[in-house]
């Protein structure tokens, strides 16, 4: 069997429909897998086996990435990505063994998250106008911070996901988990606001499909991914900090506070929605960072 595009488009179809992967997910994989596809078929002539390929094409195509001076950490992803292909194709029945399963990542330098401190946050939170658009942007800031949620998860809240009495959401995580997520009273109280008066009147623009997710533009229709970070992008840029803030780093900075207040790892972790607890573990590199500069800053024989 030839390198077939039904085959990449049903791992495709696998990924968005069974393991919930998110648009960005998809498009790193897609060009992960056509990168190779494409050296492959440059080193072995016009087709290429999905059972043919061999550890010394795989040697030959990571030299070649070697070569060409690209980062460890896209040698790596792009090594995750066939070897998932390949799992999918074992599953499928297409091939009998995944070529990349014994196939070594580099190793990749662990950084440190980069998070606000509380009185960034604070001011962070204070930047959205008491408009329309503003109660909603300030509704968004409020619940990235409250729970540490995924911009991706973010968008996929539908109204009926916020319980505003109990104070909990309902998120849709990767691989389609759900988990609940507490919110506090400001969060809580930014939402009502929200959704009271701002939501309706923004809503009531819309003249397609009616829907129900919280958070939508000025159109009325569900925000984007992208438009949910250009918004936070805004707000950033209004904020002076000379940090490389991203919309990621709301997320780092719940779980960086939340730990440098006495949470527990296990707690944080069932928060995020990290399948594993070393994910989360990175972020105690962080508060003993924290610590190690209040140590130095105040002990006499530091």
């Amino acid at each position: 069997m030839r390198f077939c595009r039904q085959e990449i488009e049903q791992f495709f179809r696998y990924l968005r429909l069974e393991k919930n992967a998110s648009p960005h997910t998809v498009k790193s994989y897609r060009e992960d897998i056509e990168h190779f596809w494409e050296f492959a078929l440059q080193h072995n002539g016009s087709e290429v086996l999905f059972a043919a390929i061999t550890p010394m094409l795989i040697r030959a195509y990571l030299a070649r990435l070697k070569a060409d001076d690209y980062a460890r950490t896209t040698i790596a992803r792009r090594i995750a990505a066939l070897r998932s292909f390949y799992r999918f194709l074992c599953r499928e029945g297409l091939v009998d063994t995944n070529p990349f399963k014994l196939v070594h990542t580099p190793k990749i330098e662990k950084k440190l998250p980069v998070f606000l401190d509380e009185r960034e946050v604070a001011e962070l939170l204070e930047l959205p106008a008491d408009d329309v658009l503003g109660r909603r942007d300030a509704a968004i800031l409020e619940l990235l911070y409250a729970t540490g949620i995924r911009v991706a998860e973010l968008t996929g809240l539908k109204t009926s996901d916020v319980d505003l009495v109990s104070r909990f959401v309902i998120v849709c995580g990767k691989g389609a988990k759900e988990r609940i997520v507490p919110i506090g009273r400001t969060a809580a109280a930014a939402l009502e606001r929200y959704l009271a008066d701002a939501r309706p009147r923004l809503y009531s623009k819309w003249r397609k499909e009616q829907h129900q997710f919280l958070f939508i533009n000025s159109k009325g229709g569900p925000l984007t991914d992208r438009s949910v970070r250009r918004i936070i992008d805004k707000y950033i840029a209004n904020l002076a900090v000379a940090k490389k803030v991203s919309p990621h780093t709301i997320r780092h900075t719940f779980a960086t506070h939340m730990l440098n207040n006495g949470a527990d790892l296990r707690s944080v972790q069932e928060m995020l929605g990290h399948v594993n607890l070393s994910t989360t573990q990175l972020y105690t590199h962080v508060t003993k960072e924290r610590l190690k500069a209040v140590y130095r800053e105040t002990h006499p024989r530091a």
